[in-house]
């Protein structure tokens, strides 16, 4: 009796020790596969980067290069600034640069984006003006230039027609975001791990692009298949980079900065309000018409689609865009 008790105190005390184990070598698993795929990412990443030529060109500001894309046309000029974490501005917004035509049209791409370098200084709207503002400077872009920009972009546009007021015709605002009121202070984002790094690094996002292409494209038919290809490539490249991950950080407090800023009184405005059915439209059209009440020529309008217009309304903007300036482009 005593002699079956001791054994089976010694099984008992065996099959922790065998879970462990087994729990030991399914994490060395993990932890291969994970560092196999991201050395697979790295090299398929770095042979990408080599054989597929750039689009755009490099142009050098404070803290680094940026890339712009020019439609290389004469007539007015049309800038474009993307919304947050958009990894190709200078593809994304094809489908409106072609609906553009007759018009001067640089898509600026700012650090972290497409092209440009992904690491900068602090993402604040002053650094993103005055970076743009050089950029503009060393292409020569004909002023006044209209400013027009997607979603987070809505912060530039602001901060930069008061920065720069006399260089702006007009400012073109792509379901822009609006600085929500308050009155708090904002404290200076703590730095921390970049999670959405990590996960690029090791290959996820171009898994799912590979495996599920849907969920990166963009919803539209307006693009090209190379397009296509590359920004599935470029969202792998991109995702989550250090100046994008700071810009992120920053939302906060850069809305806090342009707490009781409008557009000068005499500087004309469109925003182009995306209309998704819901009760938001009219909430985005209530703020969008606070913020113009002081600009003399305005106009708010909602359009059906989603957050990211430019992919399926481009005809219809690019013919309110005529018509706001005055211009056939």
């Amino acid at each position: 009796m005593f002699r079956w008790k001791e054994n089976t105190d010694a099984g008992l005390r065996k099959k922790p020790r065998r879970g462990w184990r087994r729990a030991g070598f399914a994490l060395l698993a993990v932890v291969g596969l994970v560092l196999a795929s991201t050395l697979l990412n790295l090299f398929l990443e770095s042979r990408e980067r080599a054989t597929v030529q750039p689009y755009g060109e490099r142009v050098a500001v404070a803290g680094g290069s940026l890339n712009v894309v020019r439609n290389g046309q004469q007539g007015q000029a049309i800038v474009l600034l993307s919304g947050l974490g958009t990894p190709a501005p200078g593809l994304d917004f094809q489908p409106l640069v072609r609906e553009l035509n007759g018009f001067d049209v640089t898509v600026v791409e700012g650090f972290g984006y497409g092209y440009s370098d992904a690491e900068a200084g602090p993402r604040s709207n002053e650094n993103i003006s005055n970076e743009l503002h050089q950029a503009l400077a060393m292409l020569k872009v004909p002023r006044p230039y209209v400013l027009a920009g997607h979603s987070i972009a809505g912060f530039y546009l602001l901060d930069y027609a008061n920065r720069y007021r006399s260089e702006v015709a007009a400012v073109v605002g792509i379901d822009a975001t609006i600085p929500k009121p308050g009155d708090g202070p904002v404290a200076e984002p703590e730095p921390g791990i970049n999670w959405a790094r990590a996960l690029a690094a090791t290959g996820l996002v171009r898994a799912v692009a590979a495996v599920a292409p849907a969920v990166v494209d963009p919803d539209s038919s307006a693009f090209t298949d190379d397009e296509l290809t590359r920004m599935r490539m470029m969202s792998s490249w991109n995702f989550g980079n250090p100046a994008v991950a700071d810009e992120t950080a920053r939302i906060a407090n850069n809305a806090a900065a342009l707490r009781g800023v409008t557009y000068p009184d005499d500087l004309p405005v469109l925003a182009f309000i995306a209309d998704e059915g819901d009760d938001r439209t009219a909430e985005k059209v209530s703020a969008a018409e606070a913020l113009l009440r002081n600009v003399t020529r305005h106009q708010v309008l909602p359009l059906q689609g989603g957050h990211y217009l430019h992919w399926k309304q481009a005809p219809r903007m690019a013919d309110a865009i005529r018509g706001f300036l005055g211009t056939g482009g």
